[in-house]
């Protein structure tokens, strides 16, 4: 399919010349310079009244793949279009970030000179709701004046390949919109033609800008988690790297860790001290680019040659190895607490060998690894950003000298949490009050319906009210019950009842008390999987009763969490850390007991003396078990007819003989 006007689109991007490279060669973000000779052409017109970040998208082609379809909105074409980036300021842009607001199921296959952010996703990549490209192997686009009007230094052109879904033949499927993602830049709505979209992005005034001007490298950044990459020593062909890992989130976390990131030059993994990749694999190597290039090199004692490894932490019966280990901060566990918890246990250290491949064998030549990711197991979601070049980091002097010591060079990756998507959490939470006889259960499938045979439930029908006792059962263990509690209150029964929730640790809430002077609610934790949660913890935003917290009796908590607002934490008191796992029934036919743990939080009404308990003020806004956010019901418990035997009464007796069985732990 031919684009009308495409050719004058085209000709207004001649001035950027992409490099030919044989063997790689060296971009600018790699740590030795080079020039380039190849003449400049002038800009498209519409940047010359552009101070800032001129931004472009032209769609270039489409044609019909296979297979050929008569339903329009299942029809897939192949596309191709151009994304531009220019620094047409005074300001260097580091480490530029290009969001495309692709609109029309497009899966992107391939982008020249720039990677996805999001480090989870490798092409073919669906980019339907939206995608950030970053820069690579350019990061920096350099100013006109410093370069004296080089576009090679201060543009980047990125090609893109992709399949997309659905419109007519005479249909032009462009993006919705295009910005720079970087912080402090804001872009207006941009200019649309039927092929072409741009925007001039400019510095947002009211933005701090946290910079050095003496330095060349960017500012270091704030993030929840953010790594940092010194190359520490460098040789002829390889070299040595600290990779440091700080947990700056109050309510984030990691438990067993595992941190992903991509070679995009044929590097390999050596060996590692502080952390260790679970796949021993050299085959990579010896069937593929290391082997033909290195040709002599014995590879039996490497670590990993995987394009994207796997690495996770040591450990602690490894931390005074004096072979892998004797790293601060290292062996751990994968374990990586927030800072208010545990200092110590906020940050995590590893060091690792790296061999390069020609023509990046000289030791002036360094790239990061891209598209960094890390992953937990009930934990935060994260999302990383590409490496950021950032001033050399300091290093105490290892001879006891009162000097310093500074990294070659140093790369800084900030990511920050996320929200998971629906049914994809993996912890939930009931409401329950005590003028209520039914607790408001998880929501249907609130982690998610994959591994349940969905034949025999229902995965879009909303959970059924439970009777009290029900939230001690596992969800294969209450259809006699749910059953019985809705003919009891004269409710229907569907023929398929609806799917389970299907989480692995839910939070029950619970308003206990509710009189003039304050009010009082229970919290209980249970634990659907087979393993332990040691040192858990439960962030509670409350938006209307924050300010009258008053005291929690069997956790410790507190309000002050830093850069969080309207959030209580609480954490296990120091002898009852463990979470403990689920167990067998006292006898084979009995089903299986939850771990569980329990307390009241009570509050006053000295700031809020107007707040409504039975209109939703009492329940929390959000829920935070060990930083990942937990599903909420969509309603709340409705005053009526109350059981003589209340829902906390169930959970107290039960509690008490969990709380039994922890003690014993630490007799």
């Amino acid at each position: 399919m031919k684009v009308p006007g495409l050719k004058l689109i085209c000709l207004a991007f001649l001035f950027i010349h992409t490099r030919i490279l044989v063997c790689y060669g060296a971009p600018d973000d790699a740590v030795d310079d080079y020039t380039d000779e190849t003449p400049a052409k002038p800009p498209p017109p519409e940047m010359d009244n552009c101070n800032g970040v001129f931004l472009s998208y032209a769609f270039t082609s489409r044609t019909k793949a296979l297979p050929l379809l008569k339903n329009v909105s299942a029809q897939p074409w192949t596309f191709n279009a151009m994304a531009t980036v220019v620094n047409s300021g005074t300001e260097e842009v580091k480490g530029w970030k290009m969001y495309i607001g692709f609109q029309h199921k497009e899966i992107l296959v391939s982008a020249t000179n720039a990677v996805l952010v999001d480090g989870d996703v490798d092409f073919p990549a669906a980019v339907g709701n939206g995608t950030t490209l970053a820069g690579y192997p350019k990061a920096d686009l350099k100013t006109s004046i410093d370069t004296a009007g080089d576009f090679n230094q201060i543009a980047v052109q990125v090609e893109l390949k992709g399949s997309m879904f659905g419109l007519g033949e005479k249909a032009t499927p462009m993006p919705k919109t295009i910005s720079l993602r970087n912080d402090g830049w804001r872009c207006p709505t941009p200019t649309k033609y039927k092929t072409y979209m741009h925007a001039c992005c400019k510095r947002d005034p009211k933005f701090k800008v946290n910079s050095n001007k003496k330095s060349k490298f960017a500012a270091r950044q704030n993030g929840d988690l953010t790594f940092t990459y010194d190359v520490v020593k460098s040789y002829e062909g390889s070299y040595e790297a600290q990779v440091t890992m700080d947990n700056s989130s109050p309510i984030g976390r990691l438990d067993r860790w595992n941190l992903t990131w991509e070679w995009m030059r044929g590097e390999f993994i050596y060996s590692m001290k502080g952390a260790y990749t679970p796949r021993f694999d050299t085959s990579d190597c010896v069937y593929g680019l290391a082997g033909r290039y290195l040709t002599g090199f014995d590879f039996t004692n490497v670590m990993n040659c995987e394009k994207k490894p796997t690495i996770t932490d040591l450990p602690l019966t490894k931390a005074n190895d004096t072979q892998i280990g004797k790293i601060p901060y290292c062996c751990k566990n994968a374990s990586l607490l927030p800072p208010q918890m545990d200092p110590s246990r906020a940050r995590a250290i590893f060091q690792l060998r790296v061999y390069k491949l020609p023509p990046d064998t000289p030791p002036t030549i360094l790239y990061p690894p891209q598209r960094w990711n890390i992953t937990g197991v009930i934990n935060a979601r994260y999302q990383c950003g590409p490496p950021i070049r950032v001033d050399p980091s300091e290093f105490p002097n290892p001879k006891g000298f009162d000097a310093k010591v500074y990294a070659i060079a140093s790369w800084q990756v900030v990511c920050n949490m996320t929200r998971a998507e629906k049914r994809k959490t993996r912890c939930c939470v009931s409401f329950s009050a005590y003028y209520s006889d039914g607790a408001i259960p998880c929501s249907t499938c609130a982690c998610g319906c994959d591994n349940i045979d969905t034949d025999k439930c229902n995965p879009d029908k909303p959970a059924m009210h439970l009777p009290p006792d029900a939230l001690l059962l596992p969800s294969e263990n209450r259809t006699a019950k749910t059953k019985a509690f809705a003919k009891l209150k004269k409710k229907g029964i569907p023929r398929k009842l609806p799917c389970p929730d299907n989480c692995g640790v839910s939070i029950n809430w619970h308003i206990n008390t509710d009189h003039k002077a304050g009010w009082s609610a229970r919290m209980t934790l249970f634990n659907w999987q087979e393993a332990p949660f040691v040192d858990w913890f439960v962030a509670v935003e409350m938006k209307k009763a924050y300010p009258d917290y008053d005291n929690v009796f069997s956790f410790n908590g507190t309000k002050k969490l830093k850069g969080i607002k309207n959030t209580i934490f609480f954490q296990s008191l120091k002898d009852l850390n463990y979470l403990v796992e689920m167990k067998n029934g006292s006898k084979p036919s009995d089903p299986k007991v939850p771990g569980k743990q329990q307390s009241v939080i009570s509050f006053i009404k000295k700031k809020t003396p107007n707040i409504k308990i039975r209109k939703g003020d009492g329940f929390p806004s959000k829920v935070y078990f060990n930083g990942e956010e937990c599903a909420l019901p969509r309603s709340f418990p409705s005053s009526g007819h109350r059981s003589p035997l209340s829902i906390a009464s169930f959970i107290l007796i039960s509690i008490t003989t969990t709380f039994l069985l922890i003690t014993n732990r630490f007799i």
